[in-house]
């Protein structure tokens, strides 16, 4: 029996690459791609004031661009090719023809591609990726669980935007007090591209259109759904009223507990997550933020440190604890695959000290990220300092994205500008065809 003339290998599809593999690795790399942009761009322009929407926005819009060109420049190798020291790659460059058509993680070619989309959200994900993701990296070698990010991206992302908003310091006093999101609709769209876009996220982890693959996609969903639902909930009891902005925390803290676990974890497992993830970071969110001093002074107002920070540390400690060893096997495919082991199983089984040394060794990779994430981050926000200011001054603070970027998000006309003296810069205004509306009144124009 012979394969279709279209699936014979030939030059340009050796016998190393899957086709189907490859081309669920291109998909998985483009959603997750639209989940920054324009996901993030839009959830990040439409939950700030107005005042600030266009630098929310393009700040997102072009750190993808800069983590793209950083990533095939020298941070893939740092990643994935020779170690510099024990957590740290040597970086180099990934853009010659030899390099890119040649064979990586599971015969699939795209591997680069989607790394590289599923990860612009952070520059310290080189760092942990060479120790948590590569398979000569320390903490891999231990038997770290995690499947598609939960530490390397989101708990790491957490302690870097935490870290940060205390070197750059806090907003002004004016805006703290009232800072509300400018556009809740769009709020909504943008979160929903997020959410699907987490399809290929943690759908993609596998780097293969297997079994795996498939239950990540619905743990994902399933795990996401719950949070949201407990969110607002809580949200409902507690303070009386669902809101917009409470379902879209939800969902953040949902997606980024189960990213660790979303492959290797049981389906009610995967409720259970989000009845946790929807349940503790709205606590130390609603509740414990505003108990501790330390907590209040460091303004985070994307509270990336409970959406992220703390979702991403509980993903991290519930996959250790529920990770199934038949489905770490179908993932990970190593002669070792017995360390692998959630507490949960390990005490079903008998292997009690297996399922304790996950656990530990799950938190010991908690306690690695942050603390090398608060040191590093530190490092370069100080070195940043040096060379331009990590703030803008009370003026610029003051006016928003018009000093800053000499534009705004929404303009229909100057403020204090009446709609009968707004100027044309367009000339079809000037002509016989279409008189100026400026000589008449708004009453007198009519719709044809």
């Amino acid at each position: 029996m012979e394969f279709p003339a279209n699936l014979n290998p030939d030059e340009a599809s050796p016998e190393w690459m899957n086709k189907g593999d490859n081309a669920w690795q291109l998909m998985a790399a483009t959603v997750v791609g639209l989940q920054s942009i324009p996901g993030l761009v839009i959830v990040y322009g439409s939950l700030v004031n107005k005042k600030w929407a266009v630098n929310s926005a393009f700040m997102a819009f072009y750190a993808f661009a800069a983590v793209l060109v950083c990533w095939v420049g020298w941070a893939y190798n740092m990643s994935f090719g020779d170690k510099l020291v024990f957590f740290l790659g040597k970086p180099d460059v990934a853009l010659d023809e030899k390099f890119l058509l040649g064979t990586s993680f599971s015969g699939v070619f795209s591997y680069c591609y989607h790394d590289l989309f599923s990860r612009c959200v952070c520059w310290d994900y080189f760092d942990f990726d060479s120790s948590i993701w590569c398979p000569y990296g320390w903490l891999a070698k231990l038997g770290v669980i995690d499947f598609s990010g939960g530490f390397v991206i989101h708990l790491s992302a957490g302690v870097a935007g935490f870290t940060a908003a205390y070197w750059v310091g806090p907003r002004s006093d004016k805006d703290r007090e009232r800072f509300e999101p400018n556009n809740i609709i769009l709020m909504l769209a943008g979160a929903g591209l997020i959410w699907m876009g987490w399809t290929g996220f943690n759908g993609g982890g596998p780097f293969v259109a297997s079994t795996v693959a498939s239950l990540a996609v619905l743990n994902t969903h399933v795990c996401a759904a719950t949070s949201i639902l407990t969110w607002i909930l809580l949200d409902t009891f507690f303070f009386g009223k669902p809101t917009a902005n409470g379902a879209v925390q939800g969902m953040i803290t949902g997606l980024v507990c189960i990213t660790p676990a979303a492959g290797v974890v049981q389906g009610w497992a995967a409720i259970v997550m989000g009845l946790i993830s929807g349940t503790i970071p709205w606590y130390t969110m609603m509740v414990l933020h505003e108990k501790v001093s330390f907590l209040r002074q460091i303004d985070d107002p994307m509270a990336v440190f409970h959406t992220h920070a703390i979702a991403g540390s509980l993903g991290g400690i519930l996959t250790g604890f529920f990770a199934v060893p038949k489905l770490c096997r179908l993932f990970y495919m190593v002669p070792d695959w017995e360390k692998y082991i959630g507490l949960a199983y390990g005490l079903q089984n008998g292997r009690t000290s297996a399922g304790f040394r996950q656990m530990g060794i799950q938190i010991g990779a908690i306690v690695f990220v942050i603390c090398l994430n608060v040191i590093t981050t530190s490092l370069i926000c100080l070195f940043v300092r040096l060379i331009v200011p990590l703030r803008v001054d009370s003026n610029q603070m003051q006016i928003g994205d018009k000093a800053v970027h000499g534009e705004e998000a929404f303009l229909l006309w100057d403020e204090g500008e009446k709609f009968g003296n707004l100027k044309h810069n367009n000339r079809i205004y000037d002509s016989e065809v279409f008189p100026s509306i400026e000589s008449r009144s708004i009453g007198s124009i009519q719709m044809v």
